[in-house]
């Protein structure tokens, strides 16, 4: 009999922990699809179409909101922290030296998706700065000939911009497969993970400063890193000679600059990836066999590119009082 009582008492208690555990709310719990069905049920369309003008005028407005996206989610989390402007007793994020090359269109998309969001009546400050930048990152990708995928949403808008914070939160050219992994896996992303957002790098361009030491001043061989394809690293001497502006930007894909696909990782196999961090995927035998699959089959890629996407855009999501929704996405409310 009293055995009997033991055994009750224990699976009450399971029941109550078990129950207790069910209703604890939970960041990525709160993000879901629907999540503006009922106050703003057309929001999707509304920023699709705002993105879409923004992407007519020029196309740096893929890599622009794409890397955008990226730097927000690795420092603070999903919170639109990085858009937040300094004030004259606060360095925000965007003003650290890692984000200063961060292109002003990515910046530009989200605030006028946000205004053509407010211009609804029943939308107004209803959908969050962060939410936006998902969306937003979403059709530009579409936009340049890469997957469509659903987003989650239901983020809220972080309320603390510090440069500070940003301070080795952000992959660097010169990493290594150790550092990469190491960077990733602290926002709960795998190696499959790094290697598929990396592929972002399909788009967009970069400044000459940022692989100058590659092509000239590598401590091995004439000066060019051996890792570099010969007839590649030639022609990126061409477009950036050793006194060119180092502001100046070429495309990191030579081949389909525009087009979001798997050309990345062919590139790779071929010695042209731009940066070290690029390049060490197919060099170190650990990431070299995925590398050589998305290579073959863009499709896989996809696939994997959307469930990475999906898992960086939960982290660090704010929820209840650890966040709100801007009136205006570059200054916190007042």
């Amino acid at each position: 009999m009293g055995g009997s009582r033991k055994l009750s008492f224990v699976v009450v208690s399971v029941i109550v922990l078990t129950s207790l555990f069910a209703v604890v709310p939970t960041a990525e719990a709160q993000l879901r699809r629907d999540f503006y069905a009922d106050v703003c049920p057309n929001v999707e369309s509304i920023v699709r179409q705002a993105v879409t003008k923004k992407f007519k005028q020029t196309f740096v407005t893929v890599p622009a909101t794409l890397r955008l996206f990226f730097h927000d989610c690795f420092v603070q989390g999903c919170d639109a922290s990085v858009m937040i402007a300094s004030t004259g007793g606060n360095t925000a994020e965007k003003d650290h030296p890692d984000n200063l090359s961060l292109a002003g269109d990515g910046f530009d998309t989200v605030i006028k998706a946000k205004a053509a969001v407010d211009a609804v009546p029943g939308c107004k400050n209803k959908v969050s700065c962060a939410d936006i930048l998902v969306m937003a990152t979403r059709d530009v990708i579409s936009l340049a000939r890469g997957p469509s995928y659903a987003v989650e949403l239901g983020r809220k808008d972080g309320l603390v911009s510090r440069a500070s914070d940003v301070e080795g939160k952000l992959p660097q050219p010169t990493f290594n497969l150790n550092q990469l992994n190491a960077m990733f896996a602290a926002n709960g992303l795998s190696q499959t993970d790094m290697i598929a957002l990396s592929a972002a790098h399909t788009v967009g361009f970069s400044h000459c400063s940022k692989f100058a030491n590659r092509i000239y001043n590598f401590s091995r061989t004439n000066g060019v890193d051996p890792t570099l394809n010969a007839t590649y690293a030639t022609m990126l001497q061409g477009m950036c000679p050793k006194n060119v502006d180092p502001r100046i930007a070429i495309n990191m894909d030579p081949n389909t600059p525009t087009r979001f696909d798997n050309m990345y990782f062919k590139n790779l196999q071929q010695g042209m990836g731009l940066f070290t961090s690029d390049q060490i995927l197919f060099t170190d035998s650990r990431s070299k066999p995925t590398v050589k699959i998305w290579a073959h089959s863009g499709q896989t890629f996809y696939t994997a590119f959307v469930d990475a996407m999906t898992k960086l855009g939960r982290v660090g999501v704010k929820t209840g009082s650890n966040g709100n929704i801007r009136t205006d996405c570059g200054a916190f409310n007042s």
